[in-house]
């Protein structure tokens, strides 16, 4: 990711919707899909082949489904190939779990065309992605699973990183941190960088969840700290 041309894989079971969808981002200036698949074990072989910088996902294919999909790819590329899990349904346990293991976000079937290719584009560019009207409810659901020890695990963070942290939780994108913190864009990536590698997390939606889980933020009070200790 990162180059001029972001490169797109496409899995769906359903020809007429993967055709549908290859023909869009075909179309889309910047975009180029490198290859399509109808089900879980092609769409991973073919990221083994072609490491496209972007997989568009079918939560619900035959044999190896989407969400063991995601896990491999995620696995195979360490991370470097970004997720985005297409459902039909507002929050379903297959997209929860994907999101676990690292996906980027997931896109519900009938966003418009401007969306997808939005969501491509921002994926691409490193951001999360989560469908606006079911975020809140998803993350109610992880910050309901139990507080884990934020004391221990976010002591290796330093102050100014739980800040990025915080900001990533509220769902802002890397130039808002940036204005919100008085960083530079740079900066606040490097922050991220260090933080997924001190929380030896790969993905930004895992933060999020991580943060949640934590208690660091809590649903409708997403300015919440709890008392960390944090590095110098």
């Amino acid at each position: 990711m990162g180059t001029a041309e972001t490169t797109v894989l496409v899995a769906d079971d359903q020809a007429m919707i993967r055709a549908g969808l290859v023909a869009l981002l075909s179309n889309e200036p910047g975009l180029r899909v490198l290859a399509e698949a109808s089900d879980g074990d092609s769409a991973v072989a073919a990221v083994r082949r072609r490491r496209p910088d972007v997989v568009l996902l079918d939560v619900r294919m035959p044999g190896k489904d989407g969400i063991a999909a995601a896990q491999e790819i995620l696995a195979e590329t360490g991370g470097e190939t970004a997720v985005i899990m297409l459902t039909v349904h507002d929050l379903d346990e297959y997209v929860y779990g994907a999101l676990r293991a690292g996906a980027s976000g997931f896109l519900l079937k009938d966003a418009s065309p401007e969306e997808l290719v939005k969501a491509v584009h921002t994926v691409a560019a490193g951001e999360a992605l989560l469908a606006p009207r079911v975020t809140k409810r998803l993350l109610q659901r992880f910050a309901a699973l139990g507080v884990r020890d934020a004391r221990s695990e976010l002591s290796v963070l330093t102050e100014r990183e739980v800040d990025v942290l915080l900001e990533v939780a509220r769902g802002g994108s890397n130039a808002e941190i940036a204005r919100n913190l008085g960083l530079a864009e740079l900066t606040v990536k490097s922050h991220l960088y260090h933080v997924m590698q001190k929380l030896q997390i790969s993905s930004r939606t895992q933060l999020v969840i991580l943060a949640y889980e934590t208690g660091l933020v809590c649903p409708g009070q997403d300015n919440a700290r709890p008392p960390t200790e944090v590095s110098a």
